[in-house]
């Protein structure tokens, strides 16, 4: 792209930023429609609009079309992050839910490390455009399975198309002179009541409590940024995942330049090294699974129970987080071209498997916590977590290069490092700061 178009580096790297704006503004106004009309709908059409957008960035002559097409993508795929979460919350219970949030969680970052090697061989191979074809192709073979194959979760959306059929089959019955109930008048006789056929109707609660779009919209927006800075719980939680996200993301410049200028890497062998990121997703899923299960068959009275609350969501957090900045100060630290390049890609995977856990535990104990507040809470986070992880590739290389490699994996280790106090905070004193707060307390309540 940069040879074709005649810009720098850092201009292409914009095109991270454009997508992963779209990516956390679209959720907010796109949110309220999955209330109304249910999640496949939203799935299906945002779906289809993306693969569409990423046929455009193949097909696109100018790097604006470019920059334009990519917030468009940003925007129409954020929903399939974004309410994956919603329709996990509509399946499972609570004590449930880690098995599936771990799976999803687990190919999200796996995606990410896979990503680029297809692309890198794709690139050295023939075109950047057939990055964006390929894309089309899988895609669009996704979006077949979803149309033909997706049922609607959302209880609410699932309550109101059964009343309609209801109402619909009484009605049928009342137009042939059939009354399923007879209702006594309140003039009946002293000699006995008299009853007259009474039209009965199915209504559902949620139809009867949503306001206006245009309010809905409203709230959606509104109500994130309310909590990210009322809530100490969420702001917090906030900057720890975002942090962790702008280092996956950072890893897109940093991956380049570093191996390219120690170990002198092709765009090809580049893109291999991101193979580090796939891997330590499929162990960190493994792992999560297992460490779930295996606590609740072993732990038993007291100890089984700690697991039962939100903070029984961090305490492998607690432990696991601490990965990612010893992957940092790894990465940094033997960044040297006298080192073997395994030893930067094994910092790599060190640091992906703290992002997995910070992720989960960060998604399943907010919607622990404020549960029908949850999605607004998880909204404020994921739009902080993509516009400061949009915004690190933009100044990597300069960081990179004025810290040097050592410095800038230290720097980033220590960052991580003072965030990986949040959770231990909350395993001690998260009843006492949930209790404070007027959103979660009206759930303890």
């Amino acid at each position: 792209m940069q040879a074709e178009w005649n810009v720098s580096e850092t201009a292409i790297a914009v095109g991270i930023t454009t997508f992963t704006c779209g990516f956390g503004i679209a959720p907010m106004v796109l949110a309220p429609f999955s209330e109304i009309n249910g999640r496949r709908p939203i799935f299906v059409v945002t779906g289809t609009l993306f693969v569409i957008f990423q046929l455009i960035c193949a097909l696109t002559p100018t790097f604006a079309g470019m920059l334009i097409s990519r917030f468009l993508v940003g925007c129409c795929s954020s929903t399939f992050s974004t309410m994956v979460g919603g329709v996990v919350s509509d399946i499972y219970h609570a004590k449930e839910r880690n098995t599936a949030m771990a799976l999803f969680s687990g190919s999200a970052l796996f995606g990410t490390g896979f990503g680029p090697i297809i692309s890198g061989v794709i690139a050295q191979h023939t075109t950047w455009r057939w990055i964006f074809y390929l894309q089309v192709i899988t895609c669009g073979v996704m979006m077949i399975f979803i149309l033909f194959f997706f049922k609607e979760t959302r209880g609410s959306v699932l309550l109101s198309k059964k009343a309609k059929a209801v109402n619909k089959w009484i009605a049928q019955l009342e137009s042939e002179g059939h009354y399923g109930f007879m209702m006594p008048l309140a003039n009946s006789s002293k000699a006995g009541p008299i009853t007259a056929p009474q039209r009965i109707r199915w209504k559902v609660k949620s139809d009867e409590e949503r306001t206006s779009l245009g309010r809905m919209i409203g709230i959606s927006l509104y109500r994130p940024f309310h909590l990210l800075f009322t809530e100490s719980v969420v702001f917090f939680f906030s900057l720890w995942i975002s942090f962790s996200w702008a280092v996956l993301y950072l890893t897109f410049s940093a991956i380049p330049l570093v191996f390219r200028t120690s170990h002198g890497f092709n765009l090809e062998q580049n893109g291999a090294v991101f193979t580090a990121i796939s891997v330590a997703a499929i162990i960190s899923t493994c792992i999560s699974v297992a460490q779930e299960h295996i606590a609740r068959t072993y732990f038993t009275g007291k100890q089984r129970a700690i697991f039962d609350g939100p903070e029984g969501r961090l305490y492998f957090a607690c432990i696991q987080s601490a990965l990612l900045p010893v992957g940092c100060f790894w990465f940094g630290w033997t960044s040297f071209p006298t080192n073997h390049w395994i030893l930067p890609a094994l910092g790599i995977g060190c640091a992906t498997m703290g992002i997995f856990s910070i992720y989960l535990a960060v998604f399943n104990y907010l919607a622990d916590t404020y549960h029908r507040y949850a999605s607004s809470a998880l909204a404020a986070q994921s739009f902080c977590r993509n516009i400061l992880a949009g915004a690190f590739p933009l100044f990597t290389p300069q960081m990179f290069k004025a810290m040097t490699f050592q410095g800038a994996g230290s720097f980033l280790g220590g960052m991580g490092a003072l965030l990986t106090i949040v959770p231990w905070v909350l395993v001690f004193y998260g009843p006492r700061i949930r209790a404070r707060s007027k959103f979660a307390s009206e759930i303890m309540d």
